[in-house]
């Protein structure tokens, strides 16, 4: 633990008072930067369009928290509308999404409507053959955020996957992607394939999960040679530039659009000793370690709904603050903020264990070159010209999947 003498407390508060001051000015304006004027719809209130393919036939829901029409979760809507639900299958987090990130997470039944829950995370990712039993249709309807290693997308692909093999329909109403404007960050290199990054795509991949399906069902991106009926139900009113600002956080530690912004550039602390704020009232909106010897911020992770044992828990860690300009900087520049990871190796004292021994950083980054290149003092920059090739690959292979009018 950091030991800290009167004297540096008192400077950083000073210093921390200083930087409020000077960042209540721009409060307004980053208020009024995550807001959109335009009336956007999503698939799940789209009724009309997928009603015909559920009349008559056993359905059931992958779906979570932001499984919502309006104020109703779909499954309370559909069971409303006479739809014969008889299952729900949860993701990471649970299907009231109060589970940590990585907990296990329990079968079990929907105490509102008595329907059979079956949890498709932890050593059960993908329904097998009795899970599917009797199931004619399967709606896929979950909030993503834009990142590879937010696992819905995973649970999505393996869901697919499932359906293809035992001839059940696949459903997607559609969301928005509040990280849809812009395209950035490595490559998934298949060596190092896992459940927070199982498809050929960049980071940021700029794709809403509709149009995400489309290209796992056409691309051979799952392990069969079937592709699954698939159906996309769109939004309307959606564009990739727009600024969508979710009505509902999508798991417990983006809690708000600033954090659901910074956490594709943010996320790659989870593979270094850097705490990212879990245990905070601002996840995903800080970063810090008690070691590290500069930064303008102090946070303490205590133990929480969406952390119950957080790294570095009960010890003051010195950082960073985005809350007032992060996710802002994120939407003028259009890419990642990778200087914060680089930036914070450069800074920290014991460089030779500031990445995890266990290799989760390469996992994330869906290869082991991005933890190489900041290990070899390269700037931010220059690590993002290594990607640039691939990239405008990938540009090339989405625009065939587009469902809505592109950012370009």
């Amino acid at each position: 633990m950091r030991i800290f003498d009167n004297s540096i407390i008192r400077d950083m508060k000073t210093t921390l008072l200083a930087i409020s001051l000077v960042l209540s000015t721009a409060m307004c304006f980053g208020q009024s930067y995550f807001k959109t004027d335009k009336d956007i719809s999503v698939g799940a209130k789209q009724y009309d369009e997928y009603a015909p393919l559920l009349e008559g036939k056993t359905v059931a829901v992958i779906g979570n928290h932001t499984s919502m029409v309006d104020t109703v979760h779909l499954v309370d809507f559909l069971l409303d509308k006479g739809v014969n639900v008889v299952k729900v299958f949860a993701p990471e987090h649970g299907f009231r999404g109060k589970a940590d990130a990585g907990e296990k997470v329990e079968d079990g039944k929907d105490k509102k409507t008595g329907l059979p829950i079956v949890s498709l995370y932890g050593a059960h990712k993908k329904p097998i053959i009795d899970d599917l039993s009797g199931i004619e249709v399967m709606i896929f309807d979950i909030q993503d955020v834009g990142a590879r290693f937010y696992t819905y997308i995973s649970t999505m692909a393996y869901a697919m996957e499932a359906c293809a093999e035992n001839y059940i329909e696949f459903i997607v109403l559609d969301r928005p992607n509040p990280n849809g404007f812009y395209i950035d960050g490595p490559m998934l290199d298949p060596e190092f394939k896992s459940f927070v990054g199982m498809l050929p795509i960049p980071v940021v991949h700029g794709m809403t999960v509709g149009e995400l399906a489309q290209a796992i069902n056409q691309e051979g991106w799952m392990e069969t040679e079937d592709k699954v009926n698939l159906k996309v139900i769109t939004c309307e009113g959606y564009e990739h530039k727009d600024v969508y600002v979710l009505p509902v956080k999508p798991s417990p530690n983006l809690p708000n659009q600033n954090a659901i912004l910074l956490y594709p550039s943010l996320c790659f602390f989870e593979g270094t000793v850097i705490s990212v704020g879990r245990g905070t009232d601002t996840p995903f909106e800080v970063f810090g370690h008690p070691n590290m010897t500069k930064g303008s911020h102090v946070f303490v992770p205590k133990p929480n709904e969406g952390s119950k044992h957080p790294k570095h828990e009960g010890v003051p860690c010195i950082g960073w603050d985005l809350t007032d300009f992060g996710g802002k900087n994120v939407q003028k520049k259009q890419k990642l903020i990778l200087d914060y990871m680089v930036n914070a190796y450069r800074e920290f004292p014991d460089k030779d264990n500031f990445f995890l021994e266990n290799g989760f950083i390469n996992k994330l980054a869906g290869t082991d070159q991005l933890q190489k290149q900041i290990r070899s003092g390269m700037k931010a920059e220059e690590i993002r010209d290594t990607w640039k090739s691939d990239l405008a690959d990938f540009k090339q292979l989405r625009r065939k999947y587009l469902l809505y009018p592109d950012f370009e």
